[in-house]
């Protein structure tokens, strides 16, 4: 089996023995990370009913990504009911699920025009929607943020994400970054890994409660210098010395929900 890389996830004797018959072992890798991820996200609160979306390119040679099935909240969702679908939406397998538009729109412009955007993230959770609903965004006051300093852009709000004229704005916004705020609306995160995408969704959602709470107490907050700023998101990595920070900060948070294996390959 090709095991998930830099990670401690999964026994990998177990994880080849619960493979299903006929799925590629990188396929079958890549959904068991997904999954525990949507196992975290649910464990934290960062879902919302049936709705948003947390997606993955998968392997192979013919552009497709994996999504969470329509119907199922983020604690069902599994490594074998994940729905690989291509970059039109249309599922490539047999599936009982369908594929929510607003996912198809929003994830598959991204996949398909950013090479490095291996898995994206997108929620409404209420302090990312708080912020989002801010006219000056993410404000850079906080140790969170400044993390993300030079990360983020911005989105205008269109209306409910269900079509794909809008597409082409979505990708121009997000440009190069990591984070999007859809103002009005949530926040996207989109990365090299599902560890890379969880960390950073992480410091997002730190820095957005964090301004939420010191922003509805009384006087002014207290700024960070553009010094602050920059050596917090040029440095952020340093704490690791082994430079590994993604996947350990994310096989902590898959331990603490306390997920199975057994469970993330139903």
């Amino acid at each position: 089996m090709t095991a998930p890389p830099h990670t401690d996830l999964f026994d990998a004797a177990e994880a080849e023995r619960l493979r299903p018959a006929g799925m590629a072992p990188d396929e079958w890798a890549a959904r068991l990370l997904l999954a525990a991820c949507y196992r975290v996200f649910h464990a934290r609160g960062w879902s919302e009913e049936i709705f948003n979306h947390i997606t993955l390119r998968a392997p192979g040679a013919e552009p497709a990504y994996l999504i969470n099935p329509f119907g199922l909240h983020y604690g069902e969702v599994s490594a074998r009911n994940l729905v690989k679908v291509d970059l039109q939406g249309r599922a490539l397998h047999d599936t009982a699920y369908g594929v929510n538009r607003a996912g198809f729109v929003i994830h598959s412009a991204i996949h398909a025009a950013r090479p490095d955007a291996h898995c994206i993230v997108h929620t409404h959770d209420t302090a990312g929607v708080a912020v989002a609903c801010q006219a000056g965004g993410l404000a850079m006051d906080n140790f969170y943020a400044a993390f993300l300093d030079g990360s983020v852009a911005y989105h205008d709000f269109e209306g409910v994400t269900t079509s794909v004229d809008e597409q082409p704005r979505l990708v121009a916004s997000l440009g190069t970054k990591r984070v999007l705020i859809l103002r009005n609306h949530g926040l996207l995160v989109a990365e090299r890994s599902v560890a890379a995408t969880y960390y950073w969704y992480y410091v997002l959602q730190r820095a957005c409660q964090v301004q939420a709470a010191a922003h509805a107490m009384p006087g002014p907050t207290l700024p960070l210098t553009d010094a602050a700023r920059a050596q917090s998101s040029r440095n952020v990595q340093d704490a690791d010395p082994q430079g590994d920070l993604y996947p350990k900060v994310f096989a902590a948070a898959v331990r603490r929900c306390g997920v199975t294996l057994a469970q993330l390959a139903a």
